[in-house]
């Protein structure tokens, strides 16, 4: 437990960034809302990589812009669906499956900052786990030296927190 902590410290990115790797297809790609924006970026990247024909956008408030984001990157309006109740990952997670689920749905893709991705993903997978989940974060940021500068570090240290929190209240390890 102690050797955890200590890499959770001097190495917080290669604790909390899971990114599963390469997605030969997937049913949907979800992209959460929040960070900088560049989530729906990387959803778009993913999409042009035929990775999955649709993307789930899921999120309160920033949901327009990440729209307007996913359009303005090609990803034709048709592919588009906007979940936009939710304000929280937990919420993210029990929203969008009751999608998916309707949908029959059995695998798909996560799009989230680095620094949050092993977290949606627990949740994610947490309450839906017949359905196949695969992380493919966002970069932005992932630089150490970046971390300070724009905001990451205090975004980033909050995981540590959240996740405990999570597993504690939900069950979500």
């Amino acid at each position: 437990m102690a050797l955890v902590a200590v890499v959770a410290y001097f190495y917080p990115e290669k604790f909390i960034c899971v990114d599963t790797g390469r997605v030969a297809t997937a049913d949907v790609i979800i992209v959460l809302g929040g960070g900088n924006h560049e989530r729906a970026g990387r959803a778009a990247e993913l999409f042009k990589q035929h990775v999955a024909p649709r993307i789930i956008h899921t999120g309160e408030g920033d949901d327009g812009i990440n729209r307007q984001l996913l359009l303005r990157s090609g990803v034709p309006a048709r592919a588009i669906e906007v979940e936009s109740k939710s304000t929280t990952t937990h919420e993210n997670a029990e929203f969008t499956i009751k999608l998916l689920r309707a949908e029959q749905v059995h695998s798909a893709v996560l799009v989230t900052s680095w620094y949050h991705s092993r977290r949606a993903l627990a949740t994610f997978q947490h309450y839906a786990p017949e359905i196949k989940f695969y992380s493919r974060p966002s970069y932005y940021a992932f630089d150490r030296n970046d971390w300070s500068r724009l905001g990451i570090n205090k975004k980033m240290r909050l995981e540590f927190v959240k996740l405990p929190a999570y597993w504690i209240r939900y069950g979500v390890y």
